[in-house]
């Protein structure tokens, strides 16, 4: 029977995990509106699930904001410094190498997905709190774009368009997870739970490229 030894190091930081979290539900509550509001479409609920999915949306500009900061000023493993890797990023797009070195914090190579996603979101925060003025006369942005209907037209569409990718980058990002552990049989997703990331002991890896 196989016996697999880990290092266990504490990474993620409480309050990376909390932003994490509220992130996370509040891009799923905002894509549950979006679906419900489908199906209430033309009915009484469809304007107060609208209403709810700005207000959601407040929160969700709120997290972007605290992991805008906390990138900047939180722990070692939060900063967005420990995920530029370009040199890596490159070596993996010229040699089609996408097997990333083993280490403790983000992946170095779905870093870069990850800083991706995050521009994504600012985008997304931007481009919904302008329709939210538009549309519905709400938010912070009303007072300036509130009476400029023609705007609509302009940041409608990447609105959707990035919240469809969004969707897709979870389920991706969730397979991903599932996927990792079982191949590297490596506990990963519990990470922004407790805060440990696992490694397998590098004796492991020798005695399996051994009998390989």
């Amino acid at each position: 029977m196989e016996t697999i030894t880990y290092q266990r190091k504490k990474v993620y930081d409480p309050i990376l995990r909390l932003i994490h979290l509220w992130n996370g539900l509040a891009i799923l509550f905002l894509m549950t509106t979006v679906w419900l509001s489908d199906l209430f479409e033309k009915g009484a609920g469809e304007k107060m699930l609208w209403h709810l999915h700005i207000y959601i949306g407040y929160g969700l500009v709120v997290g972007i904001v605290a992991r805008l900061a906390w990138g900047i000023v939180g722990s070692r493993h939060a900063r967005f410094s420990d995920m530029w890797h370009p040199i890596v990023w490159w070596d993996a797009v010229r040699n089609f190498n996408l097997q990333a070195k083993p280490r403790f914090g983000h992946n170095t190579l779905a870093s870069g997905v990850y800083l991706l996603v995050y521009l994504l979101l600012i985008t997304m925060a931007i481009t919904g709190l302008s329709l939210a003025a538009i549309e519905h006369s709400m938010g912070p942005l009303n007072a300036w774009i509130g009476d400029m209907p023609w705007l609509k037209e302009i940041v409608e569409e990447p609105h959707e368009f990035i919240f469809y990718l969004l969707m897709g980058f979870v389920v991706i990002h969730i397979a991903a997870l599932i996927w990792h552990e079982r191949k590297d049989k490596t506990p990963l997703a519990q990470a922004m739970v407790t805060g440990y990331q696992y490694e397998v002991e590098q004796s492991n890896l020798n005695e399996g490229d051994h009998h390989a």
